[in-house]
C-alpha cells in the first residue's frame, strides 16, 4: 500500500468516492456537491494534505488532515473490513507525525467509531448544531 498526493488527475476518483457515502457517513457537507463544485472544492487544495490510497489493485480510498489536525479517510465500499482503513491510517500518520489528531465523526456512524476507537481515538467533545 501506498498513500499519494491528491492531484487533478484523482478529480473524478474523489468524485465517485464521495457519491458511495451515506448521509450517516458524512459530517462534512449535507448535500452531493454538483461535478463542478467538486473540481473547485479539490482545486482549491482544502486540505492540509491530501491523499489517495492505492493497493495493487488500483486506487481505494483516500485520507487527509485538516489544518486544525482532523483525520477523515473513506474508502470504497468493496475494500472496507479488509484492515486497508487501518494500513492506510497507520501509514498517513507516519508520514504526518504531529501532536495530536482528532476525528470529527457522525454520532450515528458506528462504524467510524469504532474504527478510531480501534486506532486508539478517544472521545473528546461533544458538538450539538440546532437549524433554523
Amino acid at each position: 500500500m501506498i498513500i499519494r498526493a491528491v492531484t487533478n488527475s484523482d478529480i473524478k476518483f474523489l468524485f465517485d468516492l464521495l457519491k458511495e457515502r451515506t448521509p450517516i457517513q458524512s459530517i462534512s457537507h449535507e448535500k452531493m456537491p454538483t461535478f463542478k463544485e467538486h473540481e473547485q472544492f479539490v482545486k482549491s487544495k482544502p486540505y492540509k494534505k491530501w491523499y489517495v490510497i492505492i493497493i495493487d489493485e488500483g486506487t481505494i480510498g483516500s485520507i487527509y488532515i485538516t489544518k486544525n489536525n482532523e483525520i477523515g479517510i473513506f474508502l470504497k465500499k468493496e475494500y472496507c473490513h479488509f484492515s486497508y482503513g487501518n494500513k492506510a491510517l497507520k501509514l498517513f500518520m507516519e508520514q504526518n507525525p504531529h501532536s495530536f489528531y482528532l476525528a470529527n465523526i457522525n454520532p450515528q456512524n458506528e462504524n467510524s467509531i469504532k474504527f478510531f476507537n480501534n486506532n486508539n481515538f478517544k472521545p473528546y467533545q461533544v458538538t450539538y448544531k440546532r437549524q433554523s
